[in-house]
């Protein structure tokens, strides 16, 4: 039997872990019926399913779908919303960045005038603050003139980094639904809102509508036990998790993070900023810690600030209030009891020590010791960024250089010879309490060099890049080969701490704080909450959602081994036609040109250095289309290809000209064993076809000799000496036979997708084998975008209306 391939947007999961299971075969759950676009609602097909779904009875929801129902709008009467639908938001916040005024000009250019809710929007410049250049400059003040206009919330060059202005600002409020067009809005998950990431188009049609689309997508419920030994970080967690659970566990996954009281009072807020940070590196979607009495502290702080500041003639903070927080926790948001997760993962705080990533790689996460030992010599230390700069932060890599002050007569020593140590705060307020500690000082009498408050070096711009071979140690988020600098430099990840030690004594190193446990023997972590069943205590409901469960599992299991068994069809069947909306093509068709590497990242794809460049002409997009991957690609590949890559693709930043500079190539359709989500969003709003078929991937490898592949959820990182390898998420993958040097190459293989049939059709070059592989179909709200050229164009016919 044929199995089931999707669409990028994971639409139309085989069978959803949500749903009663169904025939066997069956790939088009009527539960996922979309229901994003009020157009549907005006369809009579369309209708009928919605309308069938308003006696749904009341279902147990995760906290993520909690939120989620909250702000979706134009759901039908009684509908609860589950993960797989798609659905209408109007998010609490919107954020964006730098990206302000190509947001600014999409927004103009179908026709707006006028933001819909001022309030709802949240402009910030964060990511290119070093650059003096007049271009660079006129772009602020059009963004700074455009805000001012709008009357919306707008915070200039130097203020700080526009994540950590939406949390310490109020912005990011509990229970709420909070986007931005930026990659790493996963971290307002640490003071329980619902971050998650949205791309410039999008960004314009909330701008202009108050509203876009969203699919849920599946929730990992990830349990943490334990607590932190003495000298383990909140980095330390993120980088573990991301290391220890490398094969792509909780990729496009929405996580909820649990445990104990205990557990998660020994997680401070800066703490689970951090880690909700970093689930973007992990894969996920976004990274939800609870309401707690933590974080109620945290929000009582903030408030009596903004009281005092306003008792005694400042501007106090009013969205920080005592009498919101009380409402806030009057009706404290949970799971519901027996709420499904698509996965649950755990980790054992108590079993966890420092640890390093890299070289190059979020996904390569090596115990601190082991790296120690081996005396690598850096030539740059970095603490920047939104991950970690918080004045926590700043106060850890301080007491690095007190504590060997101490010892130094009170003298603060400086750092290692040939080494610079980078440092910027993530905002001025938090600069400012580093300042009032003297922990700013103590940074720079040890020679640290001083950034303004904003991202830098984090993303590859402005001073103190990495040269060719030099290798760097960073507390930001992401050490992608290239990102930082030169692609034949190294570099790492660690903790404030980390970086600071590092810095003092001129290779990884740290400052010897942490305290092994009594009796470690290793990391404790795997599926599951990691109860020992002697040691669990159930009730009967619990016990029969285990016995649920299991069944499930079985069916689940008896499906897969009955569908391998079967022979392969050559025309499998469809139980209906898929209906295409007017201007969508019935057929795509093309040779394909495979790129044979997993999480090919946006960098690769799009290189940074144009992400920041306005206005570059599509010629040139074309050129420059997977540069960073295989520079031979442009040369190569022709008008009408059809892009194959491995899984992951598209994983990394939110740029959208990895989408655009696709289709600026004239390459209509990619297809992939999966994608990255914010691929996949910019795909669809900028009207480029996508299509999971992880079959397609395993033929192509057979035959062009790479090693064979795993399914998604079993990639891992290719083997070999860590030092030498590529990462998962580097621009290139390191070979690891001669047959992979080939990164791109032309096939010969005809690619043939039928929409109205769900299927595709591959020949496999001239009198080659041919086969067919049933798809997704295609959601009608997805067509209709793509027939009328992306969300822009949705938009301006929305407007019309």
């Amino acid at each position: 039997m044929a199995s089931t391939s999707r669409f990028v947007l994971r639409s139309l999961p085989t069978i959803p872990y949500h749903t009663p299971r169904r025939t066997l075969g069956t790939s088009i759950p009527k539960s996922a019926a979309p229901n994003a676009f009020h157009s549907q609602l005006e369809d009579p097909s369309s209708a009928a399913i919605l309308n069938s779904l308003k006696t749904s009875p009341p279902i147990p929801q995760t906290l993520t779908e909690k939120i989620v129902q909250k702000y979706a709008v134009g759901l039908a009467d009684g509908k609860f919303v589950r993960s797989g639908d798609y659905v209408t938001i109007a998010p609490h916040h919107c954020m964006t960045h730098d990206n302000s005024w190509p947001v600014a000009l999409k927004f103009m250019s179908i026709g707006a005038t006028q933001i819909s809710d001022s309030k709802q929007v949240v402009m910030t410049l964060d990511h290119d603050v070093q650059n003096r250049s007049e271009k660079n400059l006129t772009k602020y003040r059009q963004i700074e003139q455009f805000a001012q206009k709008q009357a919306v919330d707008f915070y200039p060059a130097g203020r700080g980094i526009g994540h950590q202005i939406m949390v310490e600002e109020g912005y990011a409020w509990p229970g709420t639904l909070v986007v931005a067009s930026d990659s790493h809005t996963n971290m307002y998950g640490g003071v329980g809102c619902l971050g998650t990431p949205v791309v410039r188009t999008d960004a314009a049609s909330i701008w202009a509508t108050g509203r876009t689309w969203w699919q849920i997508p599946p929730v990992a419920n990830v349990v943490l036990k334990g607590t932190l030994p003495k000298g383990v970080t909140g980095k330390d967690v993120i980088v573990a998790l991301c290391g220890l659970f490398d094969n792509d566990d909780v990729l496009n996954h929405a996580i909820e993070f649990t445990g104990a009281e205990e557990t998660m009072r020994s997680l401070s807020i800066d703490a689970r900023l951090t880690i909700a940070n970093m689930t973007t590196e992990w894969g996920a979607l976004s990274g939800l810690f609870p309401r707690d009495g933590l974080l109620e502290g945290w929000l009582r702080s903030k408030a009596t600030m903004a009281a005092l500041d306003s008792s005694e003639g400042r501007a106090g903070n009013m969205r920080f209030t005592h009498a919101r927080i009380d409402e806030l926790f009057e009706d404290n948001l949970v799971a519901d009891k027996g709420a499904k997760y698509a996965k649950q993962l755990y980790l054992d705080l108590n079993s966890l020590s420092p640890y390093i990533s890299g070289p190059n790689s979020v996904k390569v996460a090596t115990p601190l010791v082991d790296l120690e030992s081996q005396n690598i010599k850096i030539d740059k230390a970095y603490l920047v960024s939104c991950t970690n700069s918080r004045a926590s932060d700043l106060a850890a890599a301080a007491k690095v250089f007190k504590d060997a002050a101490e010892k130094n007569g009170g003298k603060v020593p400086q750092i290692s010879d040939g080494v610079k140590f980078y440092i910027a705060a993530a905002s001025l307020p938090e600069q400012q309490i580093a300042e009032d500690a003297g922990d700013w000082q103590a940074l720079l009498d040890a020679g640290a060099q001083p950034l303004p408050a904003g991202c830098g070096p984090c993303i590859g711009l402005g001073t103190g890049l990495l040269e060719p071979g030099e290798v760097g140690v960073s507390a930001t988020n992401r050490n992608f080969k290239g990102r930082m600098g030169s692609t034949d430099a190294k570099a790492y990840l660690g903790s404030p701490e980390v970086v600071a030690a590092s810095a003092l004594s001129g290779k990884l190193s740290g400052p010897g704080w942490y305290e092994k446990p009594e009796g470690w023997n290793g990391v404790l972590r795997g599926e599951g909450d990691g109860i020992q069943e002697e040691d669990r205590m159930i009730s009967a409901d619990e016990a029969l959602d285990k016995i649920i469960g299991q069944l499930d599992s079985m069916i689940e299991t008896a499906e897969k081994d009955f569908a391998e068994s079967q022979p392969e069809t050559e025309e499998p069947t469809s139980a209906a036609a898929t209906e295409v909306y007017p201007g969508f093509p019935e057929r795509v068709e093309g040779e394909i040109v495979f790129c044979d590497a997993d999480n090919i990242n946006t960098d690769g794809i799009y290189p940074g250095k144009y992400t920041y460049q306005d206005n570059v002409p599509v010629e040139k997009m074309a050129e420059v289309c997977m540069e960073n991957y295989d520079p031979k690609f442009s040369s190569l590949a022709k008008a009408g290809d059809i892009l194959v890559s491995g899984f992951n693709f598209g994983c990394g930043s939110s740029r959208e000209q990895a989408a655009t500079a696709i289709l600026a190539k004239k390459i209509p359709l990619v297809v992939a064993g999966s994608f990255g989500n914010i691929f996949s969003r910019n795909s669809i709003n900028n009207a480029l076809m996508g299509l999971e078929v992880p079959k397609l991937i395993k033929r192509l490898r057979e035959n062009y000799g790479a090693k064979p592949q795993q399914p998604t959820h079993e990639i891992t990182e290719p083997m070999g000496n860590k030092e030498d390898q590529q990462s998962l998420d580097s621009t290139t993958p390191g070979p690891t036979s001669p047959a992979e040097k080939q990164l791109s190459r032309r096939t010969g293989w005809k690619l043939v997708w039928d929409v109205k049939k769900s299927q595709i059709q591959v020949t496999e070059g001239e009198g080659g084998k041919t086969w067919t592989e049933s798809v997704g179909e295609l959601p009608p709200n997805v067509q209709e975008i793509i027939a009328k050229g992306g969300l822009e164009s949705w938009v301006k016919q929305e407007i019309a209306r």
